[in-house]
């Protein structure tokens, strides 16, 4: 048993055992937290693509209900508080959906400029769709 928590060494080396073990557990999963959260917005970006290039909007308020109501059903399946989940869930959202602006943004520049550059010269026709064709991330 500890008699103080100030840091000072006094704490018995069976609870400093299970704290490193608990800690590195934390670690592991923080680190799976971020590589998922990684892939979720390789994916959303993609959409993002995808909306920007069929003009739809960054937002849609039907997903995102059905998503909260579906993360907060997953969360009190699992015991976490879905007030919480909702949370996160709402900061991710807001993130996904201020990145699907940008990339509508860039899209309409880029089709604003490639217009621009085809009617001023349509020999850059060519360069300027090639360079509009790169790969996505």
């Amino acid at each position: 048993m500890t008699n103080s928590n100030n840091g000072t060494g006094d704490v018995d080396p069976a609870v400093r055992a299970e704290l490193a073990r608990l800690r590195d557990s934390i670690d592991n999963i923080d680190a799976a937290v971020v590589h998922m959260l990684a892939e979720r917005f390789k994916c959303t970006q993609q959409v993002g693509h995808l909306k920007a290039a069929h003009q739809l909007p960054p937002a849609d308020s039907a997903r995102e209900a059905h998503q909260i109501a579906r993360l907060r059903r997953l969360a009190e399946n699992a015991k976490l508080d879905p007030a919480f989940a909702e949370k996160l869930l709402n900061f991710i959202i807001a993130e996904v959906i201020r990145h699907h602006e940008s990339i509508a943004d860039n899209k309409n520049s880029h089709n604003t400029n490639s217009h621009r550059t085809s009617s001023d010269n349509t020999s850059s026709d060519n360069t300027s769709s090639a360079q509009h064709q790169q790969p996505q991330p």
